[in-house]
């Protein structure tokens, strides 16, 4: 199977072809230092009709992020099977991705032998995921979070952003987001709350010491 290694780190890259190449059911592809190239390689490859099976790729990156290549990886080329391999673990990474479309999470502690089956299993139409994130999205289901451990970042920003009285507008504004996501924000930050206005969620908010009572 075929393999395009995205990394910003030339000496990882270098690691994982040497590793692959020397299997027999493998052949890496090519090479792209972060996502906007691994985009540009792709389209390439689609106009020869020599696509990669898998996209083995790293999160942050620079000039595109990985959750965001995955995402359009996935739009164009939907046949192309995606594993992530990175360093982060939070599970505000690890959701991000596999709602964009990956088909695996590695960290890069990993073996080179789970490597090797994440791809494989991608490529089977399969999803393979790092032992230690199976536990963690298995522990947000037995124990989903609750309160402020509830948001991501984001959310916790828009919280904020919330209780100081911005409109939807201002938040997109100070975030670099659309209104629509602002929208969406604000709605998941209530639902996760368990919240039915923003005047509750402001109020949550002086609570939790998140912003100073407003006079």
């Amino acid at each position: 199977m075929r393999v395009l290694i995205v990394d910003d780190h030339a000496v990882v890259r270098r690691g994982i072809r040497a590793y692959l190449e020397v299997l027999d059911d493998m052949e890496v592809a090519a090479e792209a230092a972060d996502g906007q190239e691994a985009l540009t390689r792709l389209d390439a490859m689609a106009a020869h009709r020599e696509l990669p099976d898998v996209v083995l790729i790293d999160l942050l990156m620079p000039r595109m992020d990985g959750a965001t290549t995955i995402g359009v990886i996935k739009n164009r080329h939907p046949e192309v099977r995606v594993v992530v391999l990175t360093s982060f673990g939070e599970m505000e990474r690890v959701h991000a991705a596999l709602a964009q479309g990956a088909a695996g999470y590695l960290l890069k502690d990993a073996e080179a032998g789970e490597v090797v089956a994440a791809i494989r299993a991608a490529a089977r139409g399969e999803v393979f995921l790092d032992p230690e994130v199976a536990r963690g999205l298995t522990q947000e289901i037995v124990s989903p979070p609750t309160g402020l451990a509830a948001l991501t970042v984001r959310e916790r920003d828009v919280l904020v952003l919330v209780a100081e009285g911005r409109s939807n507008q201002q938040i997109a504004d100070e975030l670099v987001i659309s209104e629509r996501t602002a929208r969406t924000h604000v709605s998941n930050v209530l639902r996760k709350l368990r919240l039915t206005s923003r005047t509750q969620a402001a109020l949550f908010a002086v609570r939790q010491g998140l912003v100073p009572p407003r006079a």
